[in-house]
């Protein structure tokens, strides 16, 4: 027995789901779970042709890496957090009967001092036992994830997946004169700095002109050895961005009263459009970002953040579009996870 099917037997044999499952054979139920520094979110699907089709999903704010670069450690209050949280994500995969599951934690878990006891925590309360994944997994599961948003005519992207306590920075490239080509990793990079690590060290509530340029130049620190080594040659490149600060951006560019994903996965936002937003979001009161729809207090002290990341980001690949992915890791895990049992068409 592997150990995916140990977690989903040991899942549900912690209570009898009411209801029905979804329509279909339990081994074709597929579950992905990304606990990140700043978020908790669940996928679980079915595969559908040469993709899957969504039949449960949930995502929360939980801030699990607030205070560790203090700290060194998880709160006790962020653990309680991802503790409810993760109960809703194992209840929601008991119910849909997922036999094939990966469960994976990110940068919290990696430089948290009592991350080992954390998970124990979980795995004893939820019944999930977490994978703690390296940078490099973290940045080919987006690229898995997100790949299909690459522009068809173009060679390809420079893709960016900000996170709560680190950023990966990716350059995909393919063969636009070869049909189907797969695009491919030529080079990656993880930063151990995110809206959360940002946001606590220079103030994310009140964020005057001159903090925020000094935010962009500690990123911009960071990100430039992998510029200078990648960053030549971008035509027909693009940027892709995956994560809560760009899917943000674009909610707020499009004025929508609120979130709406339909809307703004796949969204090309041109340089101006983005350098306009982000110039909007830096004239605005915090409570003034709090109470608009697309940012919520959730996100209010973390954004302007996550803009800092991007903007070093863009000085250092100078390309004129953004493409916007309301997708990612949870999206990589279930492709790779249906590839491997061959429960896709085509790859």
């Amino acid at each position: 027995m592997n150990e995916d099917t140990r977690l989903a037997d040991g899942l549900a044999a912690r209570a009898s789901p009411s209801g029905s499952a979804v329509a279909g054979a339990e081994g074709g139920v597929y579950a992905a779970l990304d606990l990140g520094t700043n978020n908790c979110r669940l996928l679980i699907a079915c595969p559908a042709g040469d993709g899957f089709r969504v039949v449960d999903s949930f995502s929360r704010i939980i801030r699990l890496g607030e205070g560790i670069s203090s700290t060194g450690s998880i709160s006790e209050a962020a653990i309680d957090r991802a503790i409810a949280a993760l109960s809703i994500c194992s209840d929601k995969i008991r119910y849909r009967k997922a036999r094939r599951l990966r469960l994976i934690a990110t940068e919290a878990c990696r430089a948290a001092a009592n991350a080992e006891s954390f998970r124990e925590r979980v795995a004893k309360d939820t019944g999930i036992r977490l994978e703690v994944i390296d940078r490099e997994t973290e940045a080919t599961l987006a690229v898995i994830g997100c790949s299909p948003l690459l522009d068809p005519k173009g060679r390809g992207a420079i893709l960016f997946d900000i996170g709560g306590g680190s950023t990966e920075l990716v350059r995909i490239e393919r063969d636009p004169a070869e049909e189907n080509a797969v695009p491919r990793i030529k080079a990656w990079m993880s930063i151990p700095l995110g809206v959360g690590t940002i946001a606590e060290h220079f103030g994310g509530k009140d964020v005057t002109p001159e903090s925020y340029a000094r935010m962009v130049a500690e990123v911009a620190q960071y990100v430039a050895p992998f510029a200078a080594e990648h960053g030549g040659d971008l035509r027909d490149m693009h940027l892709l961005g995956t994560s809560g600060t760009v899917t943000t951006l674009a909610g707020v560019f499009l004025n929508l009263q609120r979130y709406d994903r339909r809307r703004i996965d796949g969204i090309w936002m041109n340089n101006s459009d983005v350098t306009s937003v982000i110039q909007r979001l830096l004239g605005m009161s915090y409570q003034e970002r709090a109470n608009n729809n697309c940012i919520s207090i959730e996100r209010a002290d973390l954004v302007l953040a996550g803009c800092a990341i991007l903007d070093a980001i863009r000085d250092a690949f100078p390309l004129p579009r953004l493409r916007v992915a309301d997708r990612g890791l949870r999206e990589g895990m279930l492709v790779e996870m249906m590839r491997e049992d061959g429960a896709l068409r085509s790859c």
